[in-house]
This record gives structure tokens, C-alpha cells and sequence, in this order.
């Protein structure tokens, strides 16, 4: 029993830090903007979707536990936090250096 407590602990621990999510500007059908589509996708192209989400982040009153938790999942695709995924291993690596 004292495994599935400790699990439980760490479950509820997890959820409580993550609650940020609930309230991101990010969420509903303009979440399409933050991650590139199936399709290939030509450099205006992305460059137009990640000024959206950017823009949309950018009013965002979650936006610091958004980066926070995307640097600290490593999290490789998408924009997060305002930042795309060059733009949050730039800051990763001054954080480093």
C-alpha cells in the first residue's frame, strides 16, 4: 500500500504544479498556431503562425509556468511560454553557461 500512497503523492503533486494549463490563453481552436501543421510547412508560413501564438502568449497570465514547464519537460516542438524551440534552447544554454 505504501508504493500506490507515495504514487498517489506524486500524482497529486504533479497535478497542483501543472494547474497552470487550465488557465493558458492558448487553449481552444487557436491552439492550431502554437505547433507547425502535418503538412510541410514554407518558412512565411511559420513565421506568420508563431507571430500568432507569440502574440497570443504574449497576454497570457500563465505565460512564465508555461516556459518553466516546457524547459523543464525539455519539451522539442511547439511555442511555449513565448518562445519557439530554438528560442528556448538559446535560453537553456545562457542558463547553463
Amino acid at each position: 500500500m505504501a508504493p500506490h500512497v507515495k504514487g498517489g503523492v506524486a500524482m497529486a503533486m504533479r497535478s497542483a504544479r501543472d494547474q497552470w494549463q487550465g488557465k493558458a490563453a492558448c487553449r481552444g481552436p487557436q491552439s492550431a498556431a502554437f505547433f507547425p501543421p502535418a503538412y510541410p510547412e514554407r518558412k512565411d508560413e511559420r513565421v506568420t503562425r508563431e507571430a500568432r501564438a507569440k502574440s497570443i502568449c504574449a497576454g497570457c497570465i500563465v505565460r512564465e509556468e508555461c516556459l518553466d514547464y516546457a524547459i523543464r519537460i525539455r519539451e522539442p516542438h511547439g511555442i511555449w511560454g513565448g518562445l519557439n524551440e530554438v528560442e528556448r534552447k538559446q535560453l537553456m544554454d545562457r542558463r547553463a553557461g
